[in-house]
């Protein structure tokens, strides 16, 4: 599983047989340079509208785990800067539901993003999956995008065991699926919408700290299953 550049003569060529565990993101270091941060969150919401197949992880394993009465909670985890949060209220209120979806972040650069815009039924907190254990919360489903690469072993066991606490009914965590294919089209396409941010540097290096579906369902604690999912999405979910 060794990918090229894709046609990019500047990217080197990488191998993707194993998750580059400790490979670091830009955006994840805490000095990073904030204005190109704040761009990156911003520029989020376009590029998970291309690649994140949320809009059909919503209809296949969000929706159906809602309550009959159409009304239902739902935390995203790692909220970032608050895209899917939006999306998922926009999307439940055209499927007819109502929907509460509070974003959480532990990282208050993420939440300042997120808080810029802010619609009705949307709520961000500034808080870690463990407080809001501490706290006594409970949501009908939990979500994340883009999570589980970046935690370690031990962050990525607590806050699978914290989702599990916080879910009612469904726990649902997408990622990239590591490819030589998902590699090369990324490599392709970022450079159209990664100027100024840390979209195109960091969204390769996620993809190479990222899980294939064995690897996933190899950590996963039990009761948890990893699922493929289209275009290369690895989906960790657990019914309550």
């Amino acid at each position: 599983m060794t990918a090229r550049s894709g046609g990019d003569p500047g990217l080197p060529a990488v191998d993707l047989r194993t998750r580059a565990r400790d490979l670091r993101e830009l955006m994840d270091e805490p000095d990073c340079d904030p204005r190109t941060l704040d761009r990156t969150f911003r520029r989020f919401a376009l590029v998970n509208a291309l690649i994140s197949g949320w809009r059909a992880a919503w209809r296949s394993h969000v929706a159906p785990a809602l309550p009959v009465t159409g009304r239902g909670r739902v935390l995203d985890l790692g909220c970032g800067g608050g895209d899917l949060a939006r999306s998922l209220v926009r999307w439940a209120a055209a499927d007819g539901f109502e929907l509460e979806v509070v974003g959480a972040d532990p990282d208050e650069r993420a939440i300042a993003a997120a808080r810029r815009s802010t619609p009705a039924g949307v709520t961000f907190r500034q808080q870690s999956s463990a407080e809001l254990v501490a706290a006594g919360e409970r949501f009908d489903v939990v979500v994340s995008n883009h999570v589980l690469h970046h935690l370690g072993d031990e962050e990525r066991d607590g806050f699978l065991a914290d989702s599990a606490v916080l879910a009612g009914t469904r726990s649902l965590h997408s990622d990239i699926r590591r490819s030589p294919a998902a590699y090369r089209a990324y490599a392709l396409a970022s450079p159209l919408v990664a100027a100024g941010t840390f979209v195109r540097v960091d969204g390769l290096r996620s993809i190479r700290r990222s899980y294939t579906v064995p690897e996933l369902q190899q950590v996963l604690p039990q009761g948890w299953r990893a699922e493929a999912a289209a275009p290369h999405r690895v989906l960790a979910i657990r019914d309550a």
